[in-house]
């Protein structure tokens, strides 16, 4: 099929939904389609073949675009609007693939153009503007709620990617059948277009770190949400009886970083508390494969996180935070769940240096091999392919 796929996003950058735009558009490449992505200016072009990027302009002097609903977003769509009528009007697509808010123009522009919608949810629209404190209007939440419902109704299939997601779309869908819940559950390395971007593709997982110290890792934004206030003060109460561990905190931006050092230096961890900055995805990789144990102290979110998939495929002893976001996938089998408190998290890190670490993270893989590898994923993506193929357009 030849497939218009809309990301109303700054891809490629290392973020949660422009890691699953790409693979979800590298999946649906090795199925045999041809496609045309349409997404913003800023960000980098990915090697995937049968793929054609296009781009609005960068609008670069505005600065860079940040996770959630803006107005600066409002304003990019307005041109990802026009960009996309251009294109249909000029191309012949059998299928439209928009992902987070491209859905709503392209649920108006489907019955002018006459092709098969597919709507990637991400997260619940209406909930995202409250959530980002966008937003306090009840009027406006209630449009998007309205926009959203319409949306789910018209879309010929709908893909979600947790638990939750799915639980919400299924009270409100007729048609439980265009319904495919494919987690973003695969993590192999992003090829960039680019040569010299391709730095960020190796195999090699050595471990940057020197010593022989015991490493505990986080690895993924810096956002508060992350819960990184609830474990650098953790890590001090668990370094008072392993003083041989240090803590690695892998990512994040520059004023992000700074917060988070002044913490580690509030509470006295300085010494054996170590911050990376922002690193390529390979880079990150190669932090993670120095773990003793990895940690996702999370805070809120029912969403579950991209890194969750990574960590229990790990074999490496995994501490999370007994919050929904992470329940979906995680029980006490495969990790160490503890309350999003410094103590809670401080005495999860203890267990996890005991025996069972060991034998919790081996079920882990268990359980990724089992629902969240890669060929789960193909066999989802197919599932959504066959049931585009053999049914009439809503």
């Amino acid at each position: 099929m030849k497939i218009l796929v809309i990301a109303p996003q700054p891809f490629f950058t290392p973020r949660g939904t422009p890691f699953s735009v790409y693979y979800r558009t590298l999946v649906t490449s090795q199925l045999d389609n041809n496609i045309d992505l349409l997404t913003y200016g800023q960000g980098k072009d990915v090697a995937i073949p049968n793929l054609r990027i296009i781009r609005i302009p960068g609008f670069s002097k505005f600065g860079t675009i940040k996770v959630g609903p803006s107005a600066y977003k409002l304003f990019l769509d307005v041109f990802m609007v026009a960009y996309a009528t251009g294109l249909l009007l000029t191309n012949s697509y059998d299928v439209v693939h928009a992902h987070e808010e491209a859905v709503f123009f392209c649920r108006f522009l489907k019955p002018i153009f006459r092709f098969k919608l597919v709507y990637d949810m991400h997260s619940s629209l209406p909930q995202q503007l409250t959530n980002f404190e966008f937003t306090k209007s009840k009027l406006l939440i209630r449009m998007f709620k309205f926009l959203e419902d319409s949306c789910l109704k018209k879309a010929d299939a709908i893909i979600t990617i947790c638990p939750d997601l799915a639980g919400y779309v299924g009270k409100l869908l007729n048609n439980p059948k265009k319904h495919f819940l494919i987690e973003n559950s695969i993590f192999e390395p992003i090829r960039l277009k680019s040569i010299d971007d391709n730095t960020d593709i190796t195999t090699d997982n050595t471990c940057p770190l020197a010593g022989s110290n015991p490493y505990i890792i986080y690895a993924g934004t810096l956002e508060a949400y992350q819960g990184i206030d609830i474990l650098i003060p953790a890590f001090k109460i668990f370094q008072a009886q392993h003083p041989d561990y240090r803590l690695v905190i892998v990512g994040g931006n520059a004023k992000q970083v700074q917060l988070y050092k002044n913490l580690a230096q509030e509470v006295g961890i300085t010494d054996s508390c170590i911050f990376t900055g922002q690193v390529s995805q390979a880079e990150a990789k190669q932090y993670c494969s120095c773990a003793s144990i990895l940690v996702s102290p999370r805070k809120s979110g029912t969403n579950t996180p991209l890194k969750v998939y990574e960590q229990i495929a790990s074999g490496i002893p995994l501490v999370a935070t007994r919050i929904y976001s992470h329940t979906q996938v995680l029980d006490d089998n495969v990790a160490f769940l503890v309350d999003p408190s410094p103590e809670s998290m401080a005495e999860g890190l203890a267990a996890a240096t005991k025996e069972d670490g060991r034998d919790k993270a081996e079920n882990a893989k268990s359980l990724y091999v089992e629902k969240y590898s890669r060929d789960a994923y193909l066999e989802k993506m197919q599932n959504l392919f066959g049931h585009l193929q053999s049914h009439p357009r809503v």
